[in-house]
């Protein structure tokens, strides 16, 4: 074992400090799993990090042609493209246009629900078993089910939460185009809120992930590269992938997300972060 392996074992069993009722974590590699701690089995409420598998199933749809990402969709004027990076301007839940598309960076659920359906639509089977077919099946994430909303219903475990963030480090669902498309600033320069952390100008989105840039205060650390990508979950949930190190991280717990995670994510991230520095 390395150095860097015992610096890691020592830093994941922080998270049981967090006063969630149950926690895991992962640090993932390109060659997998390097250091976990927590039940692997556990099933836990993904919430919003379900956002990054639903945008992989349209970004593989765009890829065999069921869906194009300038097509309309959602509130006049609006494209896939603007749903994905929550520039439609559609709210967070509800059906009123707050904004002109491509104006405004509003965080939407709702426009992530639009996007289940168009799939449902294109690939003629409800969200849910599109999204096995497309991503959870070719992973290997067996244990992880959609309970509802395409925006925030995914389930499931830790292992499954791996494959995931492996997916992400090394992308064979889509290809490099696509997924650099998705990691890109998507209508860059636009303002908004950050729903728990705060307002940013610009607050950056890709296809479907979160794109650190220099945000602060932020969810993930001061050592992330602004290459960083990502999504946090309304359950205190995570992933992050940073390309600079090659690393990714998964955290799951079943404390809802409130100050208590922006206190404790970020320095446990840069422990993480410095832990794996060659």
């Amino acid at each position: 074992m390395t150095d860097s392996y015992h610096s890691i074992d020592a830093i994941l069993p922080t998270i049981d400090s967090w006063g969630a009722d149950h926690a895991a974590a992962a640090v993932v590699g390109p060659a997998g799993v390097i250091a976990q701690h927590g039940d692997p089995d556990r099933v836990f409420r993904w919430a919003s990090v379900t956002k990054m598998a639903t945008s992989l199933a349209i970004l593989s749809a765009v890829e065999d042609g069921s869906i194009d990402l300038d097509e309309a969709a959602g509130p006049p004027g609006s494209t896939v493209r603007h749903l994905l990076a929550h520039a439609s301007g559609l709210p967070f839940d509800g059906e009123s246009v707050l904004a002109k598309p491509g104006t405004r960076r509003i965080y939407s659920n709702a426009g992530f629900d639009v996007l289940g359906r168009l799939l449902e639509d294109r690939d003629a089977r409800p969200v849910a078993l599109a999204l096995v077919d497309r991503v959870l099946a070719p992973l290997g994430m067996a244990a992880t089910e959609l309970r509802g909303s395409a925006a925030h219903g995914l389930h499931g475990p830790l292992t499954d939460a791996v494959a995931l963030a492996g997916q992400l480090l090394r992308p064979t669902l889509i290809g490099p185009g696509t997924f650099d498309a998705a990691t890109t600033v998507a209508f860059p320069g636009l303002k908004g809120v950050l729903p728990g952390v705060g307002a940013f100008d610009p607050l950056d989105w890709g296809l479907g992930f979160e794109i650190r840039d220099a945000k602060s205060p932020h969810w993930t650390g001061t050592g992330n590269s602004p290459a960083t990508f990502g999504h946090f979950g309304g359950a205190g949930t995570f992933i992050w992938v940073d390309p600079a190190v090659d690393r990714a991280l998964v955290v799951l717990t079943d404390r809802e997300f409130g100050r208590w995670a922006l206190d404790a994510w970020p320095p446990f991230t840069d422990a993480v972060i410095e832990s794996q520095r060659p």
